[in-house]
């Protein structure tokens, strides 16, 4: 289904009194701290979060999967409910697919339906991590870490497949993720494990565009759980600088253990130049995939405060971010989740971008710990939905995402048009 414009208008008409007396009292106390009010809106606008071709159905556990109805059957149905999700939100411009789940099959057909939505192609996704119908070789002991040649080369030449794909539909760079790993010791010789992927993701490299970039993701555990052959941040950095410049590190909030400094990790990276992106989501334990924001929104700030600073002080040596969240849903309809997800990452960018960073950079020069904390805190308890309001509305959006959702019942609309007992391809 597709939402006009009009609809959006006509919606926004029963809030826009409201909003506009709540975005002139912020403007007001903006100008009193002396902030820019106009290029913070302006940044927020251009804040654009890809949405992941897999998290558009409902995901699971390995107990098991409950289904929404209505969910998406193919690669168009996919772009159709991303496009939706922009036309409210104004925020989601753009589609991350996994191969083989959504392989195009008329590549002109999918990038012209993907721009009639405002939609561009984010990095493209290979999967090493599960067997296809008809595959020769298994990965169950691994793929690019594997100790047969030919296990490896079926990997490699299935990124390269991947990247053919990307190229086709005007992607610029390829995110790969190993489950490669062990689950008892003495399972791998660990360097030749780390040797066999460094000389994998190299001949994959050789095989990237000149204007690519090759996103490397690590996780600490699961699949396996005594070892992983990428399972933090700076093997993934290792192996990175291994390949060369296009290859940087992709940071996934949910791959890593309890209680680990992610906004830490995010300064170092930023000040090497070698972040490539996020991958956004939530958790209580370790990849739980839960909404953005709905656990610990507060340290999903303090990343955004990492990432702010570094943007303005390292902007030559870090290249722009890609930006997607990775959620799994399993109880909220996927479209509302979503939303929901998409408002957390915004809020925190927004309440990042009120620090006084020339205020906080003189206590922390003084080593003045109290006003470092007041200065941090006074911008995470300012209420900035007003300002992500604004910014959605004159952008297009609605100023409810969620409440237009309900009130046009699109997700009955969708079960209308696609069926109830319906999966969505790659889950």
């Amino acid at each position: 289904m597709e939402i006009r414009k009009e609809q959006i208008e006509n919606f926004n008409q029963k809030s826009l009194r409201d909003q506009q007396e709540n975005w002139d009292f912020f403007q007001n106390q903006l100008v009193k701290r002396g902030l820019d009010c106009s290029a913070i809106l302006k940044q927020i606008q251009n804040l654009q979060i890809a949405i992941p071709s897999w998290a558009l159905g409902a995901g699971g556990t390995r107990f098991g999967r409950f289904s929404f109805g209505g969910e998406p059957c193919n690669l168009e149905q996919k772009i159709d409910d991303v496009g939706l999700l922009h036309a409210l939100t104004q925020s989601a411009g753009a589609i991350s697919l996994h191969i083989p789940w959504d392989i195009p099959k008329d590549e002109l057909a999918i990038k012209q339906q993907a721009a009639e939505r405002g939609i561009l192609f984010d990095a493209v996704n290979s999967n090493t991590f599960q067997d296809q119908n008809k595959q020769k070789h298994s990965y169950k002991f691994g793929s690019l870490c594997h100790t047969n040649r030919a296990v490896r080369q079926q990997a490699i030449e299935h990124n390269i497949e991947v990247i053919k794909y990307g190229e086709a539909i005007g992607s610029k760079s390829l995110t790969v993720w190993l489950a490669d790993g062990t689950s008892f010791p003495g399972q791998h010789n660990f360097r030749k494990a780390f040797q066999n992927t460094q000389d994998s993701l190299k001949e994959i490299y050789q095989h990237m565009p000149s204007d690519w970039k090759m996103f490397i993701e690590y996780k600490p555990f699961e699949p396996n759980f005594y070892s992983m052959v990428i399972p933090d941040w700076g093997t993934s950095l290792m192996l990175a600088e291994g390949c060369g410049e296009k290859a940087y590190t992709l940071i996934d909030l949910g791959h890593h253990l309890p209680n680990t400094n992610i906004e830490q990790i995010v300064s170092i990276l930023m000040m090497k130049g070698k972040l490539g992106g996020f991958h956004f989501n939530d958790s209580k334990y370790s990849d739980d995939d839960l909404t953005c924001g709905a656990i610990k929104p507060y340290q999903l700030f303090l990343i955004f405060n990492e990432l702010v600073d570094g943007m303005e002080i390292n902007e030559a040596a870090n290249p722009p971010l890609a930006w997607m969240i990775d959620a799994s849903h399993n109880l909220k309809d996927p479209l509302e989740d979503l939303m929901q997800s998409l408002e957390a990452i915004r809020e925190a960018f927004a309440k990042a971008l009120l620090i006084d960073r020339a205020a906080l950079s003189i206590a922390q020069m003084e080593n003045d710990v109290a006003q470092c904390q007041e200065i941090i805190q006074q911008a995470y308890r300012t209420d900035v939905r007003p300002l992500l309001v604004e910014a959605r509305r004159l952008s297009g959006g609605a100023i409810d995402p969620i409440g237009f959702y309900r009130q046009q019942a699109v997700r009955k609309q969708l079960i209308r048009d696609r069926g109830e007992n319906v999966v969505a391809t790659g889950l």
